[in-house]
């Protein structure tokens, strides 16, 4: 333990600390030196994501403290930047999501920044539609999206409802680290603040006019049947008012709710992994879609900004990926929009670059212009923004990524999971009313277009070790590329640190216009690609692997091939 972590533990450990259950944990940590390194060794990052860590004591873990610091900070960079400062507050269902909330908006509104807060849990999408509504100069949103339940987090938002780009991000820093963490801040007691109006709940109507702009996203009319059967669950989290208020609202009203992860609850206790993406999250679901005979499982994550779907398939459901329902997605909403003949002039899908390359393909049909951005929602956002500075927002189409995230309106600037459900239901409908599973549409993409398969492999690393070798393995990739991976040539390596984009063949290299990132992607042979980077929301490392092959089979036995050889590096 070094002489930084033993002073930040002291500190900590003479602190008056108001939590009892920090109390508690600060005992019980006393002679651990690896537990107190752990929660000490350095303090909870801040990003462009904003906050996110592991609940508990400490300058590394999410707690009133750590909360409170970078919301002291984020007030005076609000207060710099406005002259009447307003900004708006939403959480979702996690363990302490309220208490941290409640802390941001008393230091908020000690700060003199105008306070609106949603009364109850509300989906991330109705935080970033508030900050647009109400003209807040930002946000934050307290959730840890679908991370295990010991985490929790807190996403800081701009005054266009998009996630702070990396110079608000920095200037923010700044600010965090000139706040002490126990210094003495003004704070406003949170119903004192409510009864003098400096804090103030977000209304119904805001509500309102977010069901509706969700709303506007309707691209079938009343001659397609609605009345499919839908099993959704919110698994435990803030999507259950939103997404049944949305489909309801818009005529899909034969809606099972999966009722064991109806109530909100942060310990998440059918599915501690809250992930749509993952199959054990929706186990339970899928038992109460298969006994009242559902058509389709909807699943959001507990801030419903992602959403997952199963279908039925004979006797079981069959789960679809990201990459597959965004392709679905931008073949339905173009082919729809030219039928109902409201296709914009030059229209724009916008992806990550992770996210599959056959929905380049299919866009490229339509005549649509395809922008890949870096990981994050918040890249798509920019899209967006820059479209609607040029006044030619309408030309936005549909932005998604591979990891459940969808947008087809520009009414928000991130991820919505209720625009994603109803987009879904739609699609859903429109098939099944021509007798089409989604299956056969998406495998009359395949025939057309050639088969696609990605796939995505996370190894954690924890702790101060964890990171070093996470960092150690990125260079170590970066300075040495490979010739070829499993026999397949590797033709371009694109690394989005140093900007530079390099023909291995040619030796001619480009520069990438994009913002620096730590990620390097692999351009292989037969128009395949493998991308690593390090997750920004927890201690993994991330490799996408995107195989273009005549067939299923060929695809699963290259990207077996290409998997093993680089786990080997990674293990």
């Amino acid at each position: 333990m070094n002489e930084l972590t033993k002073k930040a533990y002291e500190t900590w450990k003479n602190a008056d600390l108001a939590d009892e259950a920090l109390v508690k944990e600060m005992a019980s940590i006393e002679n651990d030196e690896e537990a107190i390194n752990d929660r000490f060794y350095k303090e909870l990052a801040f990003g462009t994501g904003g906050l996110r860590g592991v609940l508990g004591v400490g300058s590394n873990r999410m707690n009133i403290y750590t909360v409170g610091k970078a919301s002291r900070g984020l007030a005076n960079y609000i207060n710099y930047i406005s002259k009447a400062p307003k900004l708006a507050i939403s959480y979702d269902s996690r363990n302490n999501s309220d208490v941290f909330a409640k802390r941001a908006a008393s230091i908020f509104a000690g700060a003199g920044i105008k306070v609106y807060i949603w009364k109850e849990l509300m989906p991330t999408p109705a935080l970033s539609f508030a900050v647009r509504e109400l003209g807040c100069d930002g946000g934050i949103m307290v959730t840890a999206s679908h991370n295990p339940a010991k985490y929790n987090g807190y996403k800081v938002y701009g005054a266009d409802g998009c996630q702070i780009a990396n110079e608000a991000a920095d200037r923010i820093l700044d600010e965090i680290n000139s706040v002490e963490t126990f210094s003495n801040y003004e704070l406003v007691d949170f119903e004192e603040g409510l009864k003098s109006g400096i804090i103030e709940y977000i209304s119904e109507d805001t509500f309102n006019a977010f069901m509706d702009a969700v709303s506007t996203q309707t691209f079938i009319g009343d001659d397609v049947d609605k009345n499919v059967k839908i099993a959704y669950t919110p698994l435990y989290g803030t999507g259950l008012r939103c997404v049944t208020t949305c489909l309801k609202k818009n005529g899909f009203t034969n809606i099972e709710i999966v009722k064991e992860q109806a109530t909100p609850n942060g310990d998440f206790p059918t599915c501690p992994y809250p992930n749509p993406e993952i199959r054990e999250a929706l186990e339970v679901g899928l038992n109460v879609a298969k006994e009242v005979g559902a058509d389709i499982l909807i699943a959001t994550d507990p801030d419903c900004d992602r959403v997952g779907i199963a279908v039925k398939q004979g006797d079981d459901f069959r789960l679809f990926s990201g990459n597959e329902v965004g392709v679905l997605l931008t073949d339905f909403i173009a082919k729809r929009k030219v039928a109902m003949g409201i296709m914009p002039k030059k229209p724009v899908v916008v992806k990550t670059i992770v996210t599959t390359d056959l929905a380049n393909r299919v866009a490229d049909n339509y005549g649509i212009e395809t922008r890949d951005v870096l990981t994050g929602f918040k890249y798509i956002g920019d899209q967006i923004a820059n479209l609607e500075r040029n006044g030619e927002v309408d030309r936005y189409l549909l932005g998604f990524e591979e990891s459940y995230g969808y947008l087809s309106g520009s009414y928000v600037r991130d991820k919505d999971a209720v625009n994603g459900a109803y987009l879904i239901a739609q699609m859903f409908a429109y098939y099944k009313a021509q007798n089409k599973s989604l299956l056969d549409v998406l495998n009359g993409l395949y025939e057309k277009y050639g088969y696609y398969l990605n796939t995505l492999y996370s190894f954690e690393f924890e702790g101060e070790s964890g990171m070093k070798k996470m960092d150690a393995i990125m260079d170590t990739f970066r300075n040495n590329t490979p010739k070829e991976i499993a026999g397949v040539k590797v033709l371009e390596v694109r690394d989005y640190e140093t900007s530079t984009q390099t023909n291995l063949v040619t030796g001619e290299k480009k520069a990438i216009d994009l913002p620096k990132s730590n990620v390097i992607k692999y351009m292989l042979e037969g128009n395949s690609s493998a991308v690593l980077r390090p997750s920004g929301t927890e201690p993994k490392l991330k490799l996408y692997l995107a195989i273009s092959s005549e067939n299923e089979a060929s695809a699963r036995e290259l990207e077996n091939k290409i998997a093993n050889e680089l786990k080997k590096s990674l293990a």
